[in-house]
């Protein structure tokens, strides 16, 4: 006879074990990714400098220089700010050829495109108030439809743009100077970067008027990042 009762096939693992093994598993795991992260930001870091160099380099063709200048209070100077840690410092590029001779100012600009934001650098030479070009840094937009952005048949019309720019559909009239014709099933993301340029240059187009009437600005300094 029996009294009923089942015999235990094994041992039963505590339910705090399972979860202190589990915790343990997640933090290991979680300090690995930080120190993996920590280990590559140096090289991260430099990648991106360089790319930005590039397309510095890029939109302001080849200039022999560029120095950094800081945004602090509205103004332009060539002194980095003191901020409080971890905040960012606003910052655009002034490139000079090989005699000194400033060539124009390379400016960040931020466009909401159909999928997400599209981050552009513009090239800009304020005594013509003219764009010298521009470069996509970040675009995630359809492969295939709205990437049209990134190829230079649309990049190179902004090339000696008039600032503000006005984009307009194909035409069979000639395009005048300070329009560009947007892109055919990527007008969403053509539309994005002519506004993110023109609220660029309205922002700091003032800014950088102020600065080339400065003393700061006849000699200018080298801006470090």
């Amino acid at each position: 006879m029996t009294d009923g009762t089942v015999a235990p096939v094994g041992t039963v693992t505590p339910s705090w074990k399972l979860l202190l093994t589990l915790g343990l598993a997640g933090a290991v795991s979680g300090l690995v990714i930080i120190l993996a992260y920590i280990a590559t930001l140096p090289r991260i870091d430099a990648y991106k400098s360089h790319e930005l160099q590039l397309a510095i380099e890029e939109v302001l063709k080849v200039p022999h220089r560029s120095d950094t200048l800081f945004l602090d209070k509205d103004v332009l100077t060539a002194t980095r700010p003191v901020v409080e840690p971890g905040a960012r410092v606003e910052r655009i590029y002034h490139g000079f050829d090989r005699a000194g001779i400033p060539v124009g100012y390379a400016i960040e600009a931020i466009g909401p495109g159909f999928s997400d934001p599209i981050r552009l650098l513009v090239g800009y030479d304020h005594a013509r108030r003219a764009l010298l070009g521009i470069k996509i840094l970040d675009s995630k937009e359809t492969p295939g439809i709205a990437d049209g952005v990134l190829k230079p048949a649309f990049t190179g019309q902004f090339e000696g743009a008039v600032v503000p720019v006005l984009g307009v559909k194909a035409s069979p009239k000639a395009v005048e100077k300070g329009t560009v014709v947007l892109i055919t099933g990527a007008t969403i993301s053509s539309r994005a970067i002519v506004k993110a340029i023109n609220m660029s240059m309205d922002r700091w187009g003032p800014m950088i008027a102020r600065y080339e009437a400065s003393p700061g600005a006849a000699a200018p300094g080298k801006g470090k990042d």
